[in-house]
């Protein structure tokens, strides 16, 4: 299977840097770009791909290498560190020597460290890998860089690395394949997880995580059900009954005591020229951390430090195109947002899911929860927010386990809601606990507690709350 290699540089790399990486292939390959220059490719006599390498990523959060990465990712120097990935042209051994030895060369003149270390070509990088005769597959006019196998249904995408972050790569193949109607297909040993963002991304398009299994062949990361290659893609396979078994690897599972706060809201501001976005996505994160997020991009990993203003500059630059961003935290206490901007006839919305890691033992901030949402209500144009908690792992990382879904903690309804549900409506409902009344007694918004978070009766709650809202009869 493919695996990627990662030059993690302590200087930034230069021209004269990256050609001697250029070089490792010797002077008979081709060097091309692609992506308006984003992305340089090695190729053959033929002008096809052998190694694609992204644009250099600086990361000015510390960590976030290793959050990805794993322990002993991250470069030894104090500053920040460049991230250069080499991706090699499935099928080839010979590509893949060339991205190792691209990106030992590389960590060779400016310091730093390959990942994986043992990559092949790391070792004798100072000499050309052998190239004579090479020639790689052609690539169909609709594949990207990061697919690795194209047909009329599906782009599957082979990775090997401890975490499938949702980098430049990936989210430019999932654009390509959405747009050209098909689905996306991430393969992976069953070693593999996913990052919070990819995980998140994969179950709102039509795409899917397939795992490798010595059992049953392959079977659906997220969902366990064993999946065969038919039609051009991966699908769900029938037994005799009709039904798709269930894989045993996705089912052997035992408690661990993380857990994760979810919070997901959004906000409404009216488009002003003052208007500085982030800040309600910032007073949950100081909720509920103690501290600002660390970092953001617009991929992972996220290699700029946290900053609102660039955020905003960033939302107003792809207006009125929607901006999709990662916002991440630091290493001691780990927490993973998504953010996306949108511009609407109503106004300019953020729509945020903020989750939080925690062991075993750790306290989760449920009392924070009513000061946040009457800040969001009184300061951040609230529309709506979901508190919810479940058993899953500390690292927010998604294994291809089963995972128990999230279950209902709190619901807020932010002043305009309440408006639209009337007042009376909003605040007499058939819950056994009184909302609490958020902001302002002329425009309030409301907290609703649903229960512990800990049982099913929390989604109970949580469905008579909504027929309530909606004013639907009592089930």
């Amino acid at each position: 299977m493919t695996k990627d290699v990662i030059a993690l540089t302590e200087r930034m790399p230069d021209a004269l840097s990256v050609l001697a990486g250029l070089l490792a292939g010797g002077p008979d390959l081709l060097v091309e770009t692609t992506g308006e220059g984003a992305v340089v490719q090695l190729c053959d006599a033929e002008g096809r791909p052998l190694v694609s390498i992204e644009a250099p990523l600086m990361l000015q959060v510390p960590g976030e290498a290793a959050r990805l990465l794993g322990p002993g990712a991250e470069p030894s120097g104090d500053g920040p560190a460049w991230w250069i990935e080499a991706r090699a042209t499935t099928g080839v051994p010979q590509a893949e020597q060339l991205a190792g030895a691209f990106a030992a060369r590389l960590t060779m003149l400016l310091g730093g460290r390959v990942w994986p270390p043992d990559a092949p070509g790391t070792v004798g990088a100072a000499s050309p890998v052998d190239v004579s005769g090479l020639t790689a597959v052609p690539v169909p006019a609709a594949a990207q860089p990061a697919v690795d196998m194209l047909t009329d249904e599906a782009a599957v995408v082979l990775q090997d690395r401890p975490v499938v972050p949702m980098t430049s790569w990936l989210s430019e193949a999932l654009r390509a394949t959405v747009e050209s109607d098909r689905s996306l297909q991430i393969v992976t040993p069953p070693h593999c997880r996913l990052s919070l963002p990819t995980r998140m991304v994969l179950q709102s398009t039509p795409s899917r995580w397939v795992v490798q299994d010595e059992r049953c062949g392959y079977y659906d990361g997220l969902t366990g059900a064993v999946l065969r290659w038919q039609d051009g893609a991966f699908s769900p396979d029938r037994d005799e009954s009709g039904e798709t078994p269930v894989a045993d690897a996705f089912t052997e599972v035992r408690p661990t005591g993380e857990r994760q706060l979810i919070v997901s809201f959004r906000t409404l501001h009216q488009p002003e020229a003052d208007l500085v976005l982030g800040g309600a996505l910032e007073a949950a994160w100081q909720a509920l951390t103690g501290g600002p997020p660390a970092g953001w991009g617009t991929s992972e990993p996220a290699g700029l430090t946290w900053s609102r203003r660039q955020l905003t500059d960033l939302a107003y630059e792809r207006a009125p195109q929607p901006t999709w961003t990662v916002v991440v935290g630091t290493p001691d206490r780990p927490a993973v947002a998504t953010l996306r901007v949108i511009r609407t006839s109503e106004g300019v919305e953020e729509d945020v899911t903020l989750t939080v890691g925690y062991g075993p033992g750790e306290e989760l901030p449920l009392e924070a929860l009513p000061k946040l949402a009457g800040e969001l209500v009184t300061r951040h144009g609230l529309k709506t927010m979901m508190c919810q908690l479940r058993e899953a792992r500390r690292d927010l990382s998604a294994p291809p386990r089963f995972e128990h879904p999230p279950l209902p903690y709190a619901f807020v309804l932010g002043p305009a809601e309440v408006l639209e549900a009337g007042r009376d409506t909003a605040s007499r409902t058939p819950l056994k606990e009184r909302p609490v009344q958020l902001g302002p007694s002329a425009r309030p918004g409301f907290y609703y507690p649903l229960g512990d978070g800990e049982t099913a009766e929390s989604w109970t709650a949580l469905g008579q709350l909504v027929r309530h809202l909606r004013g639907a009869p009592p089930l």
